[in-house]
């Protein structure tokens, strides 16, 4: 196939085309290659409907050069049966002056030329394309940040909900009440950290699942804070967290000369003070990790001091934590906050008991004593019982062996 080429002077519609698709990109982040593939192909629609289905063009887009043509093919023949798809030879060699029949020949057109159906059509083509390069722009956005901590900006907080409209770089999420700090209050214009838990691209548009009472907002704060976790020498094991009120976080050394939970602590308690901070006051307990659960579980009641823990052998992950009487309501907390807390960080079921033992417990053991020593009385006289009996009933054998005797 010849084609004719020829430098065109650059076209002042052209570079206005090129310059505002340039400022597309600059403002919603969509590429100028995006926007010339959706721009071809709504040409190609176009000529498609205009053409009566001849989709055999050529477009040159060149945002350096300013150069827009397009192109549509047609067959050079000696007697044209089908206008849209065939030109006469005599035609074809006014554009390519050594065209041949069966030839291919690019003949120029103008938008002008597209009917106005087609030009509608093109229209919608490249609008959709917008849509989706920003959907695509959003969701590449979000996925990027995916179970991440992101700063973002507060533009609007309803009323009547409660929930906050956030600003996430070009993209905008919405924080429901129910995943916002219990206490905290959200004020237009103001600037906060939220985790992205997860991402819906089911809609129109991207959604992101935002969050400020997840555990792993803690965790990620934690990363962020302290060099240790980092790097990976402290690695965090497991978290509790009630929001706004309090989070128990276990943490472990892999670096036997790493304090784990000074670590997190930071100098002055300045590291665990910052997430403080940022959580809105919300109190965190810091303890150490250990495969042993005795000594786990210990910690995990933390600020109480623990006496003994005694693991139920009768059932899984089941245990009686003894505290000293003056902590019995410390270990427990406030509305069985502590030990729920530390129970859910430890994954262990724990029931918590005074040194002294529980008011009555005294009587109850030791009528049950008494019941066992009953029992075990009645046992052990029903057995004398047979025991006498097998006596009697041998002697009574003898008896009647020496009367057979004499007789």
């Amino acid at each position: 196939m010849r084609k004719k080429s020829a430098e065109k002077p650059q076209d002042n519609k052209n570079t206005e085309l090129f310059e505002a698709l340039a400022l597309m990109e600059k403002e919603r982040g969509i590429p100028v290659d995006f926007m010339i593939s959706q721009i071809q192909k709504a040409i190609v629609t176009a000529c498609k409907s205009t053409y009566g289905g001849n989709e055999d063009v050529n477009i040159k887009m060149e945002p350096d050069t300013g150069i827009f043509e397009v192109y549509l093919n047609k067959t050079v023949v000696e007697e044209v049966e089908d206008k849209n798809r065939e030109i006469a030879l005599d035609e074809a060699r006014k554009i390519v002056k050594t065209a041949m029949p069966e030839d291919k020949v690019g003949i120029k057109l103008d938008p002008k030329d597209f009917g106005r159906i087609a030009v509608q059509t093109a229209r919608n083509i490249i609008r959709q394309g917008i849509r989706d390069g920003e959907k695509g722009q959003a969701l590449a956005e979000y996925q990027s940040k995916l179970k991440e901590i992101v700063t973002a900006t507060v533009e609007q907080v309803d009323p009547k909900t409660g929930s906050a409209t956030l600003r996430l770089g070009k993209s905008i999420a919405v924080l429901p009440k129910n995943e916002q700090i219990a206490g905290e209050v959200i004020t237009e214009g103001s600037q906060i950290k939220v985790y992205i838990v997860d991402i819906r691209s089911g809609g129109k548009e991207p959604k992101a699942i935002i969050s400020r009472t997840h555990p792993d907002l803690v965790k990620r704060l934690f990363e962020s804070e302290v060099p240790e976790i980092f790097d990976g020498t402290v690695e965090i094991k497991s978290i509790s967290r009630e929001a706004g009120s309090r989070t128990k976080i276990a943490v472990y050394s892999r670096d036997e000369n790493v304090d784990a939970v000074g670590a997190c602590i930071g100098p002055r308690g300045q590291r665990v003070g910052t997430i403080v901070d940022v959580l809105g006051g919300e109190k965190i307990d810091i303890v150490e990790y250990s495969e042993d659960p005795v000594k786990f579980i210990s910690a995990a009641l933390s600020p109480a001091e623990v006496v003994k823990v005694d693991i139920d052998p009768a059932v899984e992950r089941v245990c009686k934590a003894t505290v000293p009487d003056s902590q019995l309501s410390l270990a427990i907390g406030n509305k069985g906050q502590n030990v729920r807390l530390a129970a859910k960080l430890t994954g262990w079921k724990i029931d918590i008991r005074p040194e002294s033992g529980f008011f009555g417990e005294e009587e109850e053991n030791a009528a049950e004593n008494t019941d066992a020593a009953k029992d075990t009385e009645t046992e052990n006289t029903a057995a004398a019982g047979e025991i006498q009996t097998e006596e009697t009933a041998d002697t009574a054998g003898e008896t009647e062996t020496v009367t057979d005797t004499e007789e």
